[in-house]
């Protein structure tokens, strides 16, 4: 990726009415005045002049004329601690300002760009969807439809790029990489099925997992200073071979739900009190021990506070200690207070039964559990949170199906299982027959998406929902990574999961593209990215990193609603990073006009 052209000098030398006017401005709000003057001056022309303007350029003056015009507000300043106007004026001025790095100039020039209607035009280079032509009735039809399969190719092109599970490839390397692990614990393949035997030998410690998978040195390196400072670890057989036995690229994203990077490591280590690391701040949202309340009609009920595997960047890592710790299962003493004081808020009419992971109890114990909550009249929906379906598919057992499903009461209760399910490579033939023993019953299984930087390339996502939806699992939620600090390596900007929807997801058909993109807010809980109206870009920071402030969703209901000021990651960082694992940056380039 060219990176000449993010610095001072190339922003002014393409911009100059921009910074002649800060060069002659005398004061801050004066130029914060006159550039706002100017921003809408340089829009409304833009809507002036239709016969040179199409209207996808025209959006694009638009969207970016309304963020530069929120980031010369003086709220902006206060709320971001940075200011775009006194950057611009020191820009225009020459004053030094070694602060400012290339993702800082970056976001100026697209976005200045963006407001003349120039940069990337097309998501597709390759594709040319000119519209309906003078074309009338059937002609007309016939021409859109051969432009449709010149877009349904481009999408063909990406999708096999993508390692699926189920391929026979696949199929036999698991195979083969079950073989080795058996043979390595002197098991039978009958022990194997056994999901008890899968959490008797949980790999917990790097000399282990040395003897079972081949592991670089970073990664070894990583795992083995987590051990030492005691941080959550810890990986079941079955996923284990989920990893290809030779060291590549294809087997990345299982990989990294698991094994953590240094820079995780070293941030966690570092910590004192780890619940300082309740980013979603749920000892605020937690009325009573073991729920978590965010919205009137739903509640969270936790009896279970541990999982068969770690995935590294849980929610809960601050009060998560180990696999299938010992001490995590919270007592039916405390299980049952929290179950009445459920009863005692009728207002809830769902409950989430997730933790860690419910479903890693024993039958008897989760069959109380749900017998209790199901008899409590108004709740009317009983969802359970489980990734076993992905760690340990032998869990889900006809018996534990039949648990599940005795608890669904048509046009009394609904009972559903949401799961998590991160990369086609993920999905194997013990996980269909996992999913199939919950669908035999009439039991829905929906998978909450995390969107990292394993799932966002182009069009993998799209893979993950197809392959799922073959399966019986409908697409229901795509998280944007929780701004945890120690998760950095995780994370990617807001505006690429916003493009993933619009330039992505939006080319499959509806029943595929089920799951709405949201991004969970510490004490606020989920925004929808689709609606605009609910954040305002703020400012970008020195690094190139964006700020947002977030609407409450109960600012249409309620006064005095707090907001949350976000910091992401910086763009340019992201595409860099794709470009070191492969990627072609210029596919991706439209990213900078979604805010």
């Amino acid at each position: 990726m060219d990176k000449s052209r993010f610095n001072p000098h190339y922003l002014k030398a393409t911009n100059p009415l921009i910074f002649a006017i800060a060069q002659k401005g005398s004061s801050i709000d004066g130029l914060r005045s006159e550039l706002s003057g100017l921003v809408h001056q340089m829009e409304f022309n833009a809507t002036q002049d239709v016969t040179h303007r199409d209207v996808a350029s025209l959006a694009r003056v638009r969207d970016c004329a309304q963020v530069l015009k929120n980031m010369l507000k003086k709220r902006a300043d206060d709320l971001a601690g940075f200011s775009m106007v006194q950057a611009i004026w020191d820009i225009g001025t020459n004053t030094p300002r070694p602060d400012l790095g290339p993702a800082f100039y970056a976001e100026l020039l697209y976005l200045l760009r963006g407001l003349e209607g120039q940069g990337p035009r097309k998501a597709f280079e390759n594709v040319h969807l000119s519209g309906i032509s003078q074309l009338k009735g059937r002609p007309a039809s016939i021409e859109r439809s051969a432009q449709l399969d010149h877009l349904g190719a481009e999408i063909n092109r990406w999708l096999p790029r993508y390692p699926y599970g189920l391929h026979k490839e696949a199929v036999k390397r698991r195979k083969g990489r079950r073989d080795k692990i058996l043979k390595v614990l002197g098991a039978s393949l009958k022990e194997w099925q056994d999901w008890h035997w899968q959490i008797k030998h949980i790999v917990r410690d790097v000399e282990s997992l040395d003897r079972l998978v081949q592991l670089t040195a970073q990664q070894k390196q990583a795992v083995t200073k987590a051990c030492q400072n005691r941080l959550p670890f810890g990986i079941t057989p079955y996923y284990l071979s989920l990893m290809d036995e030779e060291l590549s690229d294809r087997d990345a994203s299982v990989r990294a739900q698991v094994l953590p990077p240094m820079d995780y490591v070293m941030r966690l280590s570092a910590v004192q009190d780890r619940s300082s690391l309740d980013f979603m701040r749920e000892e605020d949202t937690s009325p009573f021990d073991l729920i978590t309340r965010r919205y009137p009609a739903i509640c969270i009920l936790k009896p279970f506070n541990t999982c068969p595997q770690i995935c590294v960047y849980c929610q809960r890592n601050w009060e998560i200690d180990e696999a299938m710790d010992s001490k995590a299962f919270a007592g039916m003493d405390q299980i049952e207070a929290a179950i009445k004081w459920i009863g005692d808020h009728p207002a809830i009419h769902e409950v989430l039964i997730t933790g860690g992971d419910p479903v890693a109890m024993e039958d008897a114990t989760l069959l109380d559990i749900l017998e209790k909550v199901a008899a409590i009249p108004t709740v009317e929906r009983i969802r359970i949170g489980t990734r076993t379906p992905v760690t340990i598919p032998m869990r889900i057992t006809p018996e534990l199906a039949d648990i599940v499903g005795r608890f669904r009461e048509l046009g009394k209760r609904e009972v559903c299982v949401v799961t998590h399910v991160q990369h086609p490579y993920e999905i194997t033939p013990d996980m269909v027959t996992a999913i199939n023993q919950f669908r035999m019953r009439g039991i829905p299984v929906y998978n909450q998406l995390v969107y990292t930087f394993y799932i966002s390339k182009r069009f993998a996502a799209v893979a993950l929902r197809r392959y799922l939806r073959l399966i019986g699992i409908e697409s229901y939620y795509t998280f944007n990574t929780k701004g945890k600090e120690e998760t950095l390596t995780y994370r990617v900007p807001l505006a690429r999961l916003m493009q993933e929807q619009q330039e992505e997801a939006r080319l499959m058909p509806g029943i595929v593209r089920s799951d709405e993109a949201v991004i969970n807010l510490p004490r606020l809980g989920k925004h929808y990215l689709k609606l605009r109206e609910q954040r305002d870009l703020l400012s970008i920071l020195r690094d190139g990193s964006r700020v947002y402030e977030f609407l409450s969703w109960e600012k249409n209901i309620s006064e005095n609603t707090p907001t949350y000021v976000y910091t992401d990651v910086p763009i340019l960082d992201y595409l860099e990073r794709l470009e070191q694992v492969g990627e072609t940056v210029s596919d991706y380039e439209t990213v900078w006009y979604y805010f």
